[in-house]
């Protein structure tokens, strides 16, 4: 028998609120499109970008090729019908956490599919104003990987309250929690135990493709930096992948780094720290994000730093609480750099990583993209708060 668990409920933690750098008045911003009820699965497309060696469900592949059949007849012990307490994974290629249902408006339709389409929602938030809506009230808590496993704490309706492994926060002992598009998910308990007994293949490039035929003529899903799924097999070039929904699928060797239960990677210098992060120069700052189609500012140091095998929490302010404390004349590449209130006191509501020559790295607000910046230009009103040491 599962035992139903009523979540207790915790004041929003704050992220940060970079957009009062700017003097938006979030809390003046309305609802800009009706709230959305959740759509019919989209037909599955591939973004409008053609696939490249940049960093696909996927069909289980025999042989030289597979086919959409194959979905059907492989190891598919999987089910969407989970109870609270079940444990699920993410069957999309980036699902959204939102902190309630029902607050989503039609152009957020791409983002509560089935597959979902994360470059063309970011299409439809070309407007800044669109953008700071979501972090008006903070409707979005954080995002969650192709493959990830959550926890299921509650059920309303075709929405699912989880809990997401790897993103350590006060909030919840468990994991960070939100509510996500019950379609979004699915319960297998193959590729859990695939997930930890074999080998995985972990996505190092910025985004990949997964695809239906070993020659990857038939991309079907663009998945993130970080992603990992259980290794079934490979060829010269090619990996073989396991998907959450029991399908299979081939992603390019050069995109994916192979490891073993248990294998870390090495561990990285301050400067690898920097490098991963300039990686995502000029991508679009997103509220909550934590993939590669957007970043916000501590779902960004978050990624960066998980790409290198380091757990570190997920929001800005537990962040600037862990680590080891740097005086600011010792800053290194790879150290974090926290702001506050003006004169650098209150609550912690951004974070950056120190590159080095008194410049910072970050994914600052919901008008800008991620950049390199002078610290003394960017903190104009004398917000610095400290830094933390995490290597």
């Amino acid at each position: 028998m599962t035992r139903v668990i009523r979540p207790t409920p915790l004041s929003a933690l704050a992220r940060h609120t970079c957009a009062a750098r700017l003097g938006v008045a979030l809390a003046s911003i309305g609802c800009l499109a009706a709230p959305l009820a959740l759509a019919a699965p989209a037909t599955a497309a591939p973004a409008s970008t053609a696939p490249t060696r940049a960093q696909a469900g996927a069909a289980h592949a025999t042989g030289t090729q597979g086919t959409e059949t194959d979905r059907a007849t492989t190891d598919r012990n999987t089910t969407d019908d989970f109870a609270v307490g079940d444990a699920a994974y993410v069957d999309v290629a980036v699902a959204t956490l939102w902190s309630k249902p029902g607050l989503a408006r039609s152009i957020d339709a791409p983002s509560l599919s089935n597959p979902v389409d994360l470059r063309t929602w970011n299409l439809n938030l070309q407007h800044t104003a669109d953008r700071e809506w979501l972090s008006a009230g903070s409707k979005l808590e954080t995002q969650a990987l192709f493959g990830a496993r959550v926890d299921v704490r509650a059920r309303d309706g075709e929405w699912a309250k989880v809990v997401v492994h790897g993103q350590p926060t006060p909030r919840d002992a468990r994991g960070y929690p939100g509510w996500v598009p019950a379609r979004q998910l699915v319960e297998n308990p193959d590729f859990g135990r695939r997930l930890e007994q074999r080998r995985r293949a972990v996505v190092t490039d910025r985004t990949t493709w997964l695809s239906k035929d070993a020659a990857g003529r038939n991309p079907s899903t663009e998945i993130s930096m970080n992603t990992s799924l259980p290794v079934l097999g490979s060829r010269p070039g090619r990996v073989r992948v396991a998907l959450p929904d029991g399908g299979r699928a081939w992603v390019d060797a050069h995109d994916v780094t192979i490891r073993r239960p248990g294998e870390l990677p090495p561990a990285p210098s301050g400067q690898d720290i920097v490098d991963t992060g300039s990686r995502f120069l000029g991508l679009r700052y997103l509220w909550a994000g934590a993939s590669a189609f957007g970043f916000d500012c501590s779902g960004f140091t978050h990624t960066v730093f998980a790409a290198h095998g380091i757990t570190i929490p997920r929001d800005s302010g537990p962040q600037s609480r862990s680590g080891v404390a740097v005086e600011r004349a010792n800053l290194r590449p790879g150290d974090l750099v926290f702001f506050a209130g003006p004169g650098g006191v209150g609550s912690v509501h951004h974070v950056a990583i120190y590159v080095g020559g008194g410049k910072i790295l970050h994914s600052p607000n919901s008008a800008r993209n991620v950049e390199i910046v002078d610290l003394d230009h960017f903190d104009v009103t004398k917000e610095y708060s400290g830094a933390r040491r995490y290597l």
